[in-house]
């Protein structure tokens, strides 16, 4: 399989039109000429983010990267092609019930929709929006490669332009691929970048957090802020993290803002759990635990715009 990604297959998906049409006539009566009426078929829009039921899963062994050392990309997605890869990329639906946890275990107010993610002119754009579904008052987007693609240590990447306004959770993150420690937070996750209320109550300020220790409620979390240079809304900016054995680094536009080199889960010693494969996901929540409800001053549809997601390993040893 080619690691690489910088352009996803792109499914077609097949368009049907079925139209019978008869010779005009004058008059019309009561079709005593024996010419069929015209009908014009049109089925109903089909989804375009659907999931496949078999995806194979690539697991990426990377080398570590040291800082400002050599980088070699072994994957990535550009975003540049018309669809979504289903191959590499899961389509969530719902508000997490369907995993035991409402709300995705936040609070969180929207319903998930895979076609509330798309592309266009080379990005990915994940789009909140405030409309009724399944009993939510919003719709949003979460995807994330699972079964599909992960990985072990080097750096990841992506550049990004964040929405701004009250109640709005936008994060690009890790989980990983297998519990090997005991379900979440004992088998831990990476949070490479997510933000609250931009633009409002939550300022230009980023953050980057892990979560381990032991089975929720006994979870900690440790982690750090980041002022972003320029608005985070209207600009994109380079969100890093570079990952090895005993180190977390987390970069802004490749500013070092944050190390980590002390964490652990009850299961098994240092450095588990952060010693396991990891996949990628990008979403945008609405409301919930940590940015709070939206207000009348968010403006929706609001809008994640991701220009590219790349995975690098050092150098060889």
């Amino acid at each position: 399989m080619k690691l690489h990604r910088h352009a996803p297959p792109v499914a077609l998906l097949p368009l049907v039109i079925s139209c019978i049409v008869s010779a005009c006539g004058g008059g019309g009566g009561s079709g005593d000429s024996g010419t069929p009426p015209i009908v014009i078929s049109q089925p109903a829009s089909p989804a375009v983010n659907v999931n496949i039921t078999n995806p194979a899963l690539t697991v990426v062994e990377n080398t570590p990267v040291s800082p400002g050392g050599t980088l070699n990309l072994v994957w990535s997605d550009e975003f540049d092609g018309a669809l979504l890869d289903p191959e590499v990329w899961f389509f969530e639906n719902g508000d997490g019930s369907q995993y035991s946890i409402p709300g995705w275990g936040n609070n969180e107010l929207q319903w998930y929709l895979p076609d509330n993610a798309e592309l266009s002119n080379g990005l990915l754009i994940i789009t909140a929006r405030e409309e009724a579904r399944s009993g939510k008052d919003y719709t949003s987007a979460r995807i994330n490669t699972r079964d599909r693609f992960a990985f072990r240590y080097g750096r990841i990447e992506a550049r990004i332009r964040l929405p701004a306004g009250q109640g709005l959770w936008p994060a690009f993150w890790l989980l990983p691929q297998d519990d090997a420690y005991g379900t979440w937070a004992a088998s831990g996750e990476i949070d490479v970048m997510e933000a609250v209320n931009l633009g409002a109550a939550g300022g230009n300020t980023v953050y980057g957090t892990i979560h381990y220790g032991s089975v929720w409620p006994d979870n900690v979390a440790t982690g750090s802020q980041y002022l972003v240079s320029s608005d985070a809304t209207a600009d994109f900016h380079d969100y890093a993290l570079e990952w090895d054995e005993t180190e977390m680094r987390w970069y802004v536009d490749d500013n070092l803002y944050a190390v980590q080199n002390a964490w652990g889960t009850t299961a098994a010693d240092f450095p588990a759990p952060f010693d396991q494969p990891f996949y990628v996901l990008l979403n945008v929540a609405v409301g919930g635990d940590f940015p709070g409800a939206p207000d009348t001053e968010t403006a929706f549809p609001a809008v994640m715009e991701v220009d590219y997601v790349r995975v690098y390993s050092g150098d060889p040893l």
